[in-house]
């Protein structure tokens, strides 16, 4: 008996499902993670980056 076809159907099937739930982890993941705080970090953290730059250029330590 010729079981081929019913391998790779059952292949095709598993792998879709298989994918199908780790998009949807992650996306769940994603989203579940607040991103609002990650983008408060992000955001202080450049402005400091923008008061030091800015403050070695004042003082001409910068390099230029």
């Amino acid at each position: 008996m010729d079981l081929g076809g019913i391998n790779w159907l059952i292949i095709d099937v598993v792998a879709v499902i298989i994918l199908g739930l780790v998009i949807a982890w992650v996306v769940i993941r994603t989203r579940s993670k607040g991103r609002s705080t990650s983008n408060e970090i992000t955001e202080r953290a450049t402005h400091e980056l923008y008061e030091d730059e800015e403050r070695r250029r004042r003082d001409g330590v910068d390099g230029l």
